[in-house]
């Protein structure tokens, strides 16, 4: 047994210290980025915020409309085949700003070959496991690195920064930060395994960067404001699940409560509700380590995506950002025992 002393914080723990700065409005900031990968030597660009390829979120509706915003899906694996010709119409094909989502059950190679036959053009890969310390993990993702050469692989989930390293070796490209971090996530209470994520992502972007690699904070957003100090604190991209759930495009069934509200079913991947949907129940080897929750109905995802963005413009102006891939060299986070005054309620 070995007790780690040093602090470790979550996005609720710091506040971005103000700068004087030269901008004089948010327009003025610049959040687009430009990445070259470390094993595919593809390059993208785009606004790095991705809808996360949980059923609820990664759908066909929601990569649509994050496209549209230069923004990135990753689609959920539990999409049928035929679903993806719906990502391509005669005005707009989505494709360089999607992935598809595999796992390691059965089939779920065989499974990528044909998705990569049938759409060529998907230049992203998402590996998605619940637990990416196996061996077996790293073994799995040299497959994938030695079949898809000129794939960009993203892989995860871990939170520490030796493990970012051994996936970049492996051949992956963004890794995949968070553990127990989600809004729908019981990991840390049924399994009391995780890391708060400020610290996950400044440690993983150290390990990543110095590799020429990059990192994806999964989970762990509640608000603009955390998107915000993620990208701060050395993250790449930003993926979010909670933040986009109850819109149009989680194409989920609005239900009408008892108090007249309009809400949508939410649910982790983990949870007994995805369990029994895509499993047949929770196995009898392991626990459920999710929750589903009924979120309210927000309507159609532009509102949240002009928020979102507006906040980190938002962000960048106070500590003198102009552009998004600055942010990381102007932000100093400061230690708070409190962020809001919630006297009105939150």
């Amino acid at each position: 047994m070995k007790i780690e002393d040093s602090v470790k914080l979550d996005f609720c723990d710091v506040l971005l210290k103000p700068k004087r700065s030269t901008l004089t409005s948010r327009k003025d900031v610049d959040i687009l980025r430009e990445f070259t990968f470390l094993n595919s030597k593809k390059t993208w660009t785009g606004i790095p915020i991705v809808a996360s390829n949980m059923d609820t979120i990664g759908t066909i509706s929601m990569a649509k409309k994050f496209a549209s915003n230069s923004m990135m899906t990753c689609l959920h694996k539990f999409l049928d085949l035929s679903e993806y010709k719906s990502l391509y119409d005669e005005s707009y094909h989505h494709e360089k700003n999607i992935a598809f989502t595999i796992g390691m059950r059965d089939g779920d190679f065989e499974k990528g070959r044909k998705i990569i036959s049938q759409n060529p053009n998907i230049n992203f890969i998402c590996v998605d496991v619940a637990n990416g310390y196996s061996q077996s993990f790293l073994h799995y993702i040299e497959r994938i690195r030695a079949e898809w050469t000129d794939k960009t692989i993203i892989a995860g989930n871990i939170v520490t920064p030796e493990m970012t390293e051994a996936l970049l070796l492996a051949g992956a490209d963004i890794i995949k930060v968070g553990i127990g971090n989600g809004s729908a996530c019981l990991t840390r209470k049924v399994a009391g395994v995780g890391c708060p994520q400020l610290s996950a992502i400044m440690e993983c972007a150290d390990a990543a960067h110095g590799l020429g690699g990059h990192i994806m904070g999964d989970g762990g957003c509640t608000c603009p404001g955390d998107v915000a100090k993620a990208f701060a604190a050395g993250a790449d991209f930003i993926m979010l699940g909670g933040m986009l759930s109850g819109h149009d495009e989680c194409e989920g069934e609005i239900t009408e409560m008892e108090d007249g509200k309009r809400k949508m079913l939410f649910y982790g991947m983990s949870s007994d509700t995805a369990m029994e949907k895509h499993y047949g129940g929770v196995a009898s080897h392991r626990a459920s380590e999710g929750k589903a929750v009924y979120v309210p109905y927000k309507g159609e995802v532009g509102g949240t995506i002009q928020e979102i963005l507006g906040g980190v413009r938002s962000a960048c102006t106070y500590i003198g950002a102009q552009k998004l891939k600055h942010l990381p060299k102007c932000a100093t986070f400061i230690r708070v025992n409190r962020q809001l005054n919630t006297i009105f309620g939150e």
